[in-house]
């Protein structure tokens, strides 16, 4: 499942791009990460996390949680059981980089580029590494767009969910749900100092 939720946290990492002196803050209202899943066989659904906050210090050091309280599956008693059995109460994943913020120091305005990232996710007591495919783009001289860049998909198994998933299709009397979703991601980041 290596590239999950916080797929999207390591992703921020890259914004670093426009590289400021003091490093980048997440801007955690225009930032989502989106994940789907499908049951019966043939019925998808797409599912957000809003809750996104982090930081990625001038040394490249990236760090980026996510609200696992703000999972949004547009079902209420479906936010209930995925916060209570799949995130097991848990109130973050959080996801750590590091990046080389000399690639990212020449971009200029409205120039972009495309850059693979390794970090890893902890979730649930467990950390698990994560690579991800991602576009970045410098909007102007204190923003700076990450996106997933191609498709990406993490496995339940490894994010040590599978009895929870197990739980929400008993509930749910559901026939199955797939083990593997696919992810995407927009992280917006502003320069604004951030301790090393």
């Amino acid at each position: 499942m290596r590239n999950f939720k916080l797929a999207i946290a390591a992703l921020a990492i890259t914004s670093a791009t426009g590289a400021s002196a003091e490093g980048w803050v997440l801007n955690g209202d225009q930032s989502v990460v989106g994940f789907g899943s499908i049951k019966s066989d043939d019925t998808g659904e797409a599912h957000t996390f809003s809750g996104l906050s982090g930081t990625v210090s001038k040394e490249g050091v990236a760090e980026v949680e996510i609200d696992l309280g703000t999972v949004e599956t547009n079902i209420d008693i479906r936010n209930e059981r995925m916060t209570e059995y799949v995130f097991q109460n848990a109130p973050t994943a959080t996801l750590k980089a590091q990046v080389d913020m000399a690639d990212f120091n020449g971009l200029a305005v409205g120039e972009s580029t495309v850059t693979e990232i390794d970090g890893d996710l902890v979730l649930l007591g467990l950390e698990t590494p994560v690579y991800m495919d991602v576009f970045v783009m410098r909007l102007d001289e204190e923003n700076v767009m990450v996106t997933t860049n191609s498709m990406m998909f993490v496995s339940t198994e490894e994010l040590g969910v599978n009895e929870g998933i197990d739980k929400l299709m008993e509930l749910a009397s559901l026939p199955d749900i797939t083990r593997a979703a696919p992810v995407t991601f927009r992280l917006m980041f502003n320069s604004g100092a951030t301790e090393s």
